[in-house]
């Protein structure tokens, strides 16, 4: 491996205490167990309060972070001088047309955080509502969460998050005398305004997860809200949404593979909610209101990769569900939005997307792209009677377009193209879409960037980056931040493995459960394709990978460490076993359909020790290693990587880097701010560069 992390002393060595537990008949023995505080869940909102012992470790671990990295420190600063320099610090969003408003978001130069404002629909002043910048002031974190006007334009309700930990406050401003109520709504998930002094709200319990949903009248004690929604199995998550129609509010229950929904009449508020389809093991639907209708995107029937359903508004359960369009097997269907004239929908095939769209005619049309690879964003009207269609293109040379697109002639209008001030050619780049066979032949689709002048002989270094996971999938976008890479010689490589659905709904089912292991297996064949067709080269190639993405990275260097000559895991879901067995931790009930239940089954037990990574730690040589954590996160808590470096430093036999970064006043997501964040891709790419010997 080439790397310029030569060994370096004085790496914290935190303590073993033997820690046993049984399961199934076998006992598991956790030195590092007590890394995970008694009282995390304080914690979580007050870092502060984490034992003494912990936080020592932590902080040692980021003093020795600091040390190791002292040398890139100009490195990372002319980083961030780069990503900045791409960043149009002016910038302003296209107003969006509501009601007699348009309303649309502005960065101001400097600032991190952006501002919400309004004009009069047919142009007049401009009116600050909300001035993020303001709010953060003094803050070390600050994350805004809900943002929305009532029906009749008059009150704001916007939520905030200042730790990391993704406990909302919402509050009321009302629009003439801007101010903010008195009094503030806690641990506020999703939102949804039923008329001007009524709001839906879920709202996070003891354990971190959405499971009630209340309605709230305006002015009056939260503790006097109206519990609208409960729910009972801890497996499922509520949420709220307002139809674009403005006549419903729907109350969603789901976990990852499976859906309930609920609707509430506009025309009455206090109505108890009306089910639409109860929840059956694998059924998953999503609803769009039209006229006397309900849309539903469904996989009912086995319509694995999604079909679009109708059903009546009086009577919207599955034995009324009709066809409107039909499944198709390998195409999939991602989104669904209604009009009061046209259904719109995203679907993707042979990992590509497209837009589409049908009128009162029947006649499906779509919207066509010509790159190799390209990503697409919708951002419809929140207005119910419009023609008229918005969207973002950009590829991994094409930086950021928004459209309007006329539905009724087919007219595509460029809105904005996102400027980079620091100037941007897209003919110095190359985008490539690439195949790499895995280890039972399945074709992994891998998108490849580089600069025109890289040459492709095999000495090129690379960074990979992979999530497989949950069925998200990877789009094929552009990012300006990955340029300070490209153009130091680097490939950037994308490995849209399975786990993700850019193959459709099979490509997620092919890494679950005891398939799991397809994820890692198609990354590596991802890194070994790029070798092979000299992108570049074994032990040249550094992989990135966040949350379960973190996951990948794990097993990916416990399995082929050889391969990688770095490796970068974010917020990491390493310690895969110990948290789908503890069920008190805010995710795991609703994982157990992803990886199974291991408390239960013996068999979903044997599935993740063989793949956990943290227990298949060994006695080998390892790549360079990069692991952040942050202290407030809810998702991977801090524990996990903590956890798995200490095991890694005590076992690996090696002499590369290894470190770990904690966030100790954030969470999953690092930094808030636009420009604060611009620190954290600065430190992985420096990383990067000095792994694979260009730092």
């Amino acid at each position: 491996m080439t790397h310029n992390f030569p060994a370096f002393d004085g790496a914290p060595d935190a303590e073993k205490r033997v820690h046993q537990s049984s399961f199934h008949g076998v006992t598991l023995e956790d030195h590092y167990h007590w890394l995970r505080a008694d009282n995390w869940q304080e914690a979580m909102r007050e870092p502060d309060l984490l034992p003494e012992d912990i936080k020592s470790y932590l902080n040692a671990e980021n003093a020795y972070y600091e040390s190791a990295m002292a040398d890139t420190k100009s490195l990372q600063k002319t980083l961030i001088a780069e990503m900045r320099g791409r960043i149009k610090e002016d910038d302003s969003s296209i107003p969006v047309e509501f009601g007699p408003y348009a309303y649309n978001w502005k960065y101001v130069e400097g600032g991190e955080h952006p501002i919400r404002l309004r004009t009069p629909r047919n142009g007049g002043e401009e009116t600050v509502l909300l001035d993020v910048n303001k709010e953060a002031a003094g803050k070390d974190y600050f994350e805004i969460g809900y943002v929305g006007e009532c029906p009749e334009h008059k009150t704001l309700a916007w939520s905030r998050d200042t730790s990391g930990a993704e406990y909302y406050a919402l509050v009321f401003r009302d629009l003439e005398t801007m101010e903010d109520s008195s009094y503030e709504l806690k641990d506020v998930g999703s939102c949804a305004w039923g008329d001007h002094q009524t709001l839906f709200y879920s709202k996070v319990d003891e354990n971190h997860r959405p499971s009630k949903v209340y309605r709230h009248t305006l002015g009056s004690a939260q503790k006097d809200d109206v519990l609208v929604y409960e729910e009972e199995d801890q497996r499922f998550y509520c949420g709220v949404g307002r139809s674009r129609s403005g006549e419903f509010i729907f109350i969603s229950a789901g976990m990852n593979d499976q859906d309930e929904m609920h609707y509430i009449s506009t025309s009455d508020l206090n109505a108890q909610p009306t089910l639409i389809q109860a929840r059956q093991e694998g059924l998953e639907y999503s609803v769009e209101h039209q006229g006397d209708r309900f849309l539903i995107l469904t996989n009912s029937d086995g319509a694995e990769d999604f079909k679009i359903v109708e059903a009546p508004v009086h009577s919207p359960s599955m034995g009324n569900w009709k066809d409107f369009l039909s499944h198709k097997q390998g195409r999939m269907i991602i989104s669904l939005e209604a009009y009061e004239k046209w259904v719109i929908w995203m679907e993707r095939e042979d990992a590509l997307p497209r837009i589409c769209f049908m009128g009162a005619d029947g006649k499906r049309q779509e919207i066509s792209f010509d790159e190799e690879a390209y990503g697409l964003g919708v951002s419809p009207s929140p207005e119910y009677d419009r023609d008229m269609f918005r969207f973002t293109y950009s590829s991994p040379t094409t930086p950021a377009q928004t459209y309007d697109y006329d539905l009724k002639t087919g007219e595509r209008t460029l809105l904005k193209e996102t400027e980079i001030p620091s100037g941007h050619n897209a003919a110095n780049y190359v985008t490539r879409r690439i195949s790499a066979k895995s280890h039972d032949g399945a074709e992994v689709p891998v998108t490849v960037l580089y600069h025109k002048d890289t040459a492709l002989d095999g000495s090129a270094p690379c960074l990979l980056y992979g999530y497989g996971s949950y069925g998200a999938s990877m789009p094929a976008g552009f990012s300006a931040n990955r340029l300070s890479l490209v153009d130091r010689g680097f490939i950037y490589a994308t490995a849209h493995i399975r786990g993700g659905q850019e193959k459709g709904r099979a490509w997620y089912e092919d890494a679950k459960f005891e398939k799991k292991p397809n994820t890692f297996h198609d990354f590596i064949a991802a890194g070994e394709a790029l070798s092979e067709m000299r992108f570049t080269a074994r032990g040249n190639i550094v992989i990135i990978g966040g949350s379960a993405g973190g996951l990948l990275v794990g097993a990916c260097v416990n399995m082929a460490p050889d391969l990688f000559a770095g490796a970068i895991a974010d917020v990491p879901f390493v310690d895969v076993l110990n948290t789908i067995l503890d069920d008190t931790l805010p995710l795991t009930p609703g994982e157990w359909s992803q990886w199974g239940n291991p408390i239960e089954s013996k068999e979903a037990f044997d599935w993740i020790i063989a793949y956990s990574p943290y227990d298949n730690v060994e006695a080998k040589d390892y790549p360079a290693m990069l692991v952040t954590a942050g202290v407030s996160d809810p998702r991977v808590t801090y524990w996990e990587p903590a956890k798995w470096v200490a095991k890694l430093r005590t076992m690996k036999t090696d002499n590369n880097i290894l470190m770990l970064r904690t966030n100790m006043t954030s969470g999953h997501f690092g930094k808030s701010g636009r420009f604060a964040a611009l620190e954290d891709a600065a430190r992985s790419y420096a990383f990067a560069l000095k792994a694979t010997g260009k730092a």
